[in-house]
């Protein structure tokens, strides 16, 4: 009977620094194959140089949009590029004007 005892009070001490290597585990394993750990970072930068070239057409393209919309200013407009924008854009044409359709 001296046995049990002896057994139990083995389990006692083994079961705290069981759990807290439990928890420890846990926690180290979810750093590295987390959602947000160690594996996923490198997700996370394949990502982000996608995202910054994908970045870098949208602001060109702003830029574009921005000299554009300079270019079409009320007050230094160039009048060939608004009538050409007129006719492109709203396909207006004058009074006077016959239109012919192209096939492309």
């Amino acid at each position: 009977m001296r046995g049990k005892p002896k057994s139990i009070g083995l389990i006692r001490r083994a079961l705290w620094p069981a759990v807290a290597l439990l928890v420890v585990g846990t926690f180290a394993g979810h750093a590295i194959a987390g959602p947000n750990g160690l594996f996923a970072w490198r997700g996370y930068s394949q990502q982000l140089e996608v995202r910054k070239a994908e970045l870098a057409a949208l602001q060109g393209e702003r830029d574009r949009l921005r000299h554009r919309s300079t270019l079409l200013d009320p007050r230094r407009a160039d009048p060939d590029l608004a009538d050409e924008m007129v006719r492109k854009e709203l396909g207006l044409v004058r009074a006077d004007e016959v239109v012919v359709p192209l096939e492309d």
